[in-house]
């Protein structure tokens, strides 16, 4: 081993000699190639720029604290020393945090001495906030009341509303210090809790601080705080609600008994309390607010049953009740209040059927099950019909045909309703019975009559005549709306929005104006910027309150509900459609520019408005293409349909038309259950329309032979001539003459189609056979492209195995340069050995020459 490190120095040092420059050359290069592969790997690190350091998200003049770096730490130093607390978490990218931002800015500048306000930026990735919080939307705004939180806010962040909330968490507790004050506190329609704590044992009794903090876990289920807690600190006032024990909770209730909290059952805490008062509160009237455009909020209340939609001006921090408010309240107290002392209801409860007679077309017969158990009350009466009483059965047809029909025609014709009433007994029951009323009833007015009296849905209706007997019918007072929710199975749900912010929503069911200024005119838009309609979700329909000028909020709601529940209501069914969303707006601008007459369009495109007017033209086949704007297979359809509507262009017996189903609502009998669908009507026979075979691909012949089959023309012969026609020469040989002429104009016209179709298939042609040298040249072109490609292969791969060789090359002076290095260090130490033994040879012959002298000189 020793030998051959002996030879290889010598060789490294002969080199040496021999060529110095070359060890020095494969050291530099080895040094360069080392410098670049670190640099590259340095810069493949830079790659993504860092980011950038957060600033401030509000204004420095704004009394917010605002922790840019989610400095979470410093926000529980900030709230231990603040009595309330606002934390406004955001993201600086945040849209809706921008938005935000100026609102709560203008709230902290009016509440700054009450409220600490704090914004921690949770979105910087270096954060505590963002490290120890996962939030899925932004802003978020989370309120503390000393200890008690987080109270986390839900609503619309605009100023008003979170003011208003901010002061609902200040002031959860309302102190009642007087009798009078209790009443006004409990005569509102929301939800009343009542608490009595006695003051004067200690500053604050065991169960106050439980209570206050039930107050702020009530704000935690509903931001808008719409039930409300009292406080009575006075024996005598708390007398008034005949409260008695100290450390009381009472609830009241508008409809039933009033409620003490159970504490002999339930623990007495906040939780306990809180879920108690909202198990067995009673609301009438409920606030709705969508947080955003893709809540179910809406969908889930509207799936309850039918809904009245009341959208009004409202103001949160408003000093005085709203009086539309208060007006609507009152509506709805009146129409929940089932039993009412002061009108002398009867205990009696009743549930009443209408049975449809064929011998009149204008009568029409109601049953009503009255029971006479006195037990039964309004809550837990069930209607049970017998199977023959429900489905219009013989036996009581036959019993009302001869009993009450025959009383109608006595009445004078003048008169709106007529009735005969009788009773009989149900033999398969012997506790309820039976009371069969018939009356005349006004038919229904259909649109064109319903747009040329507009008030006939919100005028008051004279209430039909009792369907009872006077001895079980019920007394009910004059106004028609109390304890109406008790007489129908059609029972309302009442909800207030805020017109303001859910103006849009208005506007989809059949509001007009813009957002910012409702108008004061307009369907179902008022003078005093409110808005009311009726969804029945069940039924797909939904209603819109149309009031006239002189009437007021409260009759015209009353005859709306009252029309509503009747059984056979004037209420027409109201159709949004795209016209109605903008106004009507196109006709004004071709008045103005004098354009009466536009240019006719090849596909006619329906609204809900122009549709029953353009698809009953008797004189006109009408093809109607249903599609809507999300439906992918009917944007493959829309060449067929153009094509269809060219060849068709010069017939103008037969037009080609469309209608979006999705943004146009149509009359029941002309939806179809499927999009992409296609409906005929023929002229002449409306009635038989024929719709296009499903199992049929739709393309060009197949719709030129629908239609030809189906055509109206064909069938002119079955129209009914007037005798005086006959007489004048219009007879059976008029009308083939006249259908001849049209055969001959359909001829025609299809003559021109097929001249039409021959020119396309020309073009046609030609652009084939254009695509076809193109498609030459592209496959040429194509070719040289792939002799391209192979000879850069090709290059790539000798330049890749001259790198390959180069790179090899380089590894083996790096190995070489190495080797040397380390044999260069081994002679170094080997020289090193053979100087220190020559020195130690010489001193060693020092040493002995001087001791022969010492000898020497010794002897001598």
């Amino acid at each position: 081993m020793l030998r051959r490190v002996r030879q290889s120095l010598r060789q490294v040092l002969f080199l040496m000699a021999r060529r110095p420059a070359l060890l020095c050359g494969t050291i530099v290069l080895g040094v360069l190639l080392l410098l670049a592969v670190k640099f590259t790997c340095s810069r493949a690190k830079d790659v993504v720029a860092a980011a950038r350091p957060p600033v401030r998200f509000f204004s420095a003049e704004a009394p917010v604290v605002d922790l840019y770096l989610g400095q979470l730490d410093q926000v529980e130093r900030l709230r231990s020393v603040a009595e309330v607390s606002l934390i406004f978490f955001y993201a600086p990218w945040c849209a809706h945090s921008m938005a935000a931002r100026q609102e709560v800015q203008q709230v902290a500048k009016k509440l700054a001495k009450q409220v600490q306000f704090v914004a921690v930026n949770c979105w910087w990735n270096h954060g505590k906030c963002r490290k120890q919080n996962r939030f899925y939307q932004y802003p978020i705004i989370h309120l503390f009341y000393r200890r008690f939180g987080p109270i986390e806010y839900k609503g619309p962040f605009v100023a008003p509303y979170v003011e208003s909330f901010i002061l609902r968490v200040i002031t959860p507790l309302t102190y009642l210090p007087s009798r009078a004050t209790v009443e006004e506190f409990l005569s509102y329609h929301e939800p009343r809790v009542v608490g009595f704590f006695q003051f004067n044992s200690s500053p604050q009794p065991p169960g106050y601080i439980t209570y206050l903090s039930s107050a702020l876990q009530a704000l935690k289920r509903d931001f808008r705080g719409v039930v409300r807690f009292g406080v009575v600190t006075n024996k005598l006032v708390a007398d008034a609600i005949s409260l008695k024990e100290d450390e009381t909770v009472y609830l009241y209730r508008r409809f039933n008994s009033p409620l003490i909290f159970p504490r002999r059952e339930r623990n007495f805490t906040s939780e306990a309390i809180c879920s108690w008062v909202f198990e067995h509160h009673e609301t009438v009237l409920q606030w709705l607010q969508p947080p955003g455009t893709k809540s179910r909020l809406l969908e889930h209340e509207l799936t309850k049953g039918p809904a009245l939609l009341l959208f009004l001006p409202h103001n949160p921090l408003g000093s005085k009740p709203n009086p539309l408010l208060q007006q609507v309240a009152d509506i709805a107290v009146r129409y929940h209040s089932c039993v009412n002392n002061n009108h002398g209801f009867s205990s009696n409860p009743l549930c009443c059927q209408s049975v449809l007679l064929p011998e009149s077309s204008t009568s029409v017969c109601e049953v009503c099950l009255s029971s006479s158990r006195s037990s039964l009350t309004s809550s837990s009466v069930r209607c049970s019909f017998s199977s023959s009483t429900a489905q219009g059965g013989d036996m009581l047809q036959d019993y009302l045909r001869h009993c009450c029909l025959h009383q109608l025609p006595a009445v004078s014709i003048k008169t709106t309703t007529s009735a005969g009433c009788t009773n009989f007994l149900n033999s398969y029951s012997p506790f309820s019975q039976y009371s069969a009323c018939c009356r005349k009833v006004e038919p229904q007015l259909n649109e064109s009559q319903a747009k040329e009296e507009p008030d006939l849905q919100g005028a008051p209706l004279t209430p039909p005549p009792s369907s009872t007997p006077p001895s079980s019918a019920p007394e009910q007072g004059g106004d028609g709306i109390t304890g109406l929710r008790c007489q129908t199975n059609r029972t309302l749900r009442f909800y207030v929005l805020d017109v303001a912010l859910n103006w849009p929503l208005a506007v989809r069911l059949g509001a007009t104006g813009n957002r910012s200024a409702p108008p004061h005119q307009g369907a179902g838009s008022h003078g005093d910027g409110s808005f009311a309609a009726i969804v029945n979700l069940k039924d797909e329909v939904h209603y819109v309150l149309h009031r006239s000028p002189a009437s007021t909020l409260t009759e015209s709601l009353e005859a709306f509900i009252r029309n509503f529940s009747a059984p056979y209501s004037l209420l027409q069914r109201h159709l949004v459609g795209e016209e109605e969303r903008r106004g009507g707006g196109g006709g004004g601008r071709e008045e103005e520019t004098g354009q009466h007459s536009p240019p006719r369009l090849l596909i006619k495109e329906l609204t809900t408005s122009s549709f029953l007017p353009s698809v009953m033209d008797l004189q006109k086949d009408v093809l109607l293409f249903y599609y809507t704007q999300w439906c992918g297979f009917c944007s493959v359809l829309n060449h067929v349909i153009i094509q269809l509507a060219r060849l068709l262009q010069g017939n103008s017996t037969i037009t080609v038309a469309r209608v979006n189903v999705a943004r146009n609502d149509l009359p029941w009998e002309f939806m179809v259950d499927h999009v992409p669908s296609i409906l005929l009507f023929p002229k002449y026979r409306k009635h038989s329309s024929v719709k296009f075979p499903e199992d049929l691909p739709i393309t060009l012949p197949n719709l030129l032979r629908f239609i030809l089959q189906h055509s109206g023309s064909v069938q002119y012969a079955d129209k009914l001539v007037p005798a005086s026609s006959e007489a004048d020469g219009l007879g059976p040989g008029s009308i083939l003459r006249a259908e001849f002429l049209a055969l001959q104009r359909e001829v025609q016209a299809l003559r021109h189609a097929r001249e039409r179709l021959s020119q396309q298939l020309a073009q046609l042609w030609r652009d084939n056979r254009r695509l076809t040298f193109d498609a030459l040249s592209l496959e040429a072109e194509n070719t040289e492209l792939r002799r391209e490609r192979q000879s850069l292969e090709e290059q790539h791969r000798e330049k890749s195995r001259q790198l390959g060789e180069a790179v090899r090359r380089l590894q083996e002076l790096a190995d070489t340069s190495e080797s040397l290095l380390n044999e260069n260090t081994l002679l170094r130490v080997l020289l090193r050995a053979l100087k220190d033994r020559t020195e130690f040879k010489e001193q060693a012959e020092v040493e002995r020459k001087e001791a022969e002298q010492r000898r020497s000189h010794m002897a001598s």
